[in-house]
């Protein structure tokens, strides 16, 4: 009986901390996912601007005409 309640005791001290363990690496994965999240929208920012100009540098080229 005494065996059975150490290994328990042992297995749940065990399920503790990897349970720690799983909710640290969450939190720095959540942290990861925002600052990525983050960065994305400032590239998709970028690239609208960038094909927002190009864009306008297209449409003051002059039409070439077909000889």
């Amino acid at each position: 009986m005494e065996s059975e309640i150490s290994q328990l005791e042992a297995r749940a001290a065990l399920l503790l901390s990897d349970y720690r363990q799983l909710r640290s690496e969450h939190s720095s994965l959540r942290a990861r996912v925002d600052a990525l999240e983050t960065e994305n929208s400032v590239l998709r920012d970028k690239l609208s601007q960038a094909i927002s100009r190009l864009e306008a540098l297209l449409a003051r080229l002059p039409e070439q005409e077909d000889a």
